[in-house]
């Protein structure tokens, strides 16, 4: 990923859509190879992958082009406790604008969401949107997203698919999916920060108006009107993410490589042994669902140990665990904590790191109890 982008700049640093020389038209060629292969790795459709700045601009994108300009008084968008702020945020603000509702689905004991529950807020006929994490950033509960999708159809709304903890980690479909929106980000699939993405059908895109205006985004510019490029460059002003794009290319092709299905089982039995393994230390509290419901997210809290004193003993024994809300207060709230430690793994991770792990909560535990 690293080789990619140091090319682009040293070989051909142009801008993309725009120059004529052979720079720029390599430019252009490997930015829309990357979009490609973005689709590509997640079966969806080159002509409906919008590149974004991240995961959190793509669902503010469709809430400000589509609900925005679809949302009536009175209707309601459905979303999970288990949600990231970036997909909760954009919704109260565009729901408060337009006069619209929340609505969200409990969760279980074990930390998934009770379907039953969304067939009830769907009766009322008044849902327009359901949107919901693929996989839960604090639990990593993977959510049965196609299902979601076919009930929220079934009752004439749309779904949003919060992709970002999925991507990575797993085999991803969109169009087996079945959801309207997808979005993920770069900088969570091994390449770099400062790319996002969202797919959609081209067909819905064309009838949303444009996020942002600028070059690129135009056909034809005159002094009182303008007429917009088509999707997805219709939501691409500006000059693009181009080094971004290249270097998520280089990202997609090893994950590729390395084989999603294969990723996920490592993830999986990763996650087994460190449940395992914490479920042997009576001070530590683990939330949320199995091994085989769950990505490699765990997060605990220990008994007695703030989380951020945890992190800072773990950082001590070279382990880098993140503390804190993680960007969803409101399932904090549903937890009962005000924060916790967590522990996320990906392909480079082994049993010994789960070792290592427990070794530093026990230390911790005995410094701060003793």
């Amino acid at each position: 990923m690293l080789s990619a982008i140091d090319d682009y700049y040293r070989r051909y640093n142009a801008n993309v859509h725009r120059g004529v020389y052979r720079i720029a038209a390599e430019a252009t060629d490997r930015y829309e190879a990357a979009r490609r292969a973005a689709a590509e790795l997640v079966g969806a459709d080159p002509r409906g992958t919008v590149f974004t700045r991240n995961a959190t601009e793509a669902i503010n994108l469709v809430a400000y082009s589509w609900a925005r300009h679809e949302l009536a008084p009175g209707d309601e968008i459905v979303l999970t406790v288990l949600e990231h702020h970036s997909n909760i945020v954009p919704w109260q603000l565009v729901c408060a604008e337009r006069g619209a509702k929340l609505r969200y689905l409990p969760l279980r004991e074990d930390g998934t969401v009770a379907l039953d529950a969304l067939d009830e807020l769907l009766a009322s006929g008044r849902v327009r949107l359901v949107a919901v994490t693929h996989v839960s950033n604090v639990l990593g509960t993977i959510l049965p997203v196609a299902e979601i999708a076919r009930r929220a159809r079934a009752a004439g709304a749309l779904t949003l698919v919060d992709g970002a903890q999925a991507v990575p980690h797993m085999p991803v479909d969109v169009a087996a999916i079945g959801a309207d929106f997808y979005v993920w980000t770069g900088h969570k699939a091994l390449g770099p920060t400062g790319i996002g993405l969202l797919h959609a059908t081209p067909e819905l895109l064309e009838r949303m108006p444009p996020f942002l205006g600028g070059g690129h985004m135009i056909k034809r510019v005159e002094l009182d009107r303008s007429t917009f490029n088509d999707p997805p460059w219709k939501f691409e002003a500006g000059t693009s993410p181009i080094a971004e794009a290249i270097g998520l290319h280089a990202a997609i092709d090893y994950l590729r490589a390395l084989d999603l299905a294969r990723v996920r089982e490592h993830e999986r039995e990763l996650t087994r042994y460190a449940l395992a393994r914490l479920a042997e230390l009576p001070f530590v509290h683990v939330p949320g669902p199995p091994a085989d419901e769950r990505a490699g997210v765990v997060s605990f809290t220990l008994d007695g140990v703030h989380p951020h004193d945890v992190a800072e003993i773990c950082d001590r024994h070279a382990v880098c665990v993140r503390a804190g809300h993680h960007c969803a207060q409101p399932l904090m709230r549903e937890l009962g904590v005000t924060a916790t430690t967590r522990a996320s793994f990906h392909v480079y991770n082994d049993a010994s790191d789960v070792d290592r792990l427990c070794e530093a909560l026990v230390a911790a535990h005995e410094l701060f109890t003793r």
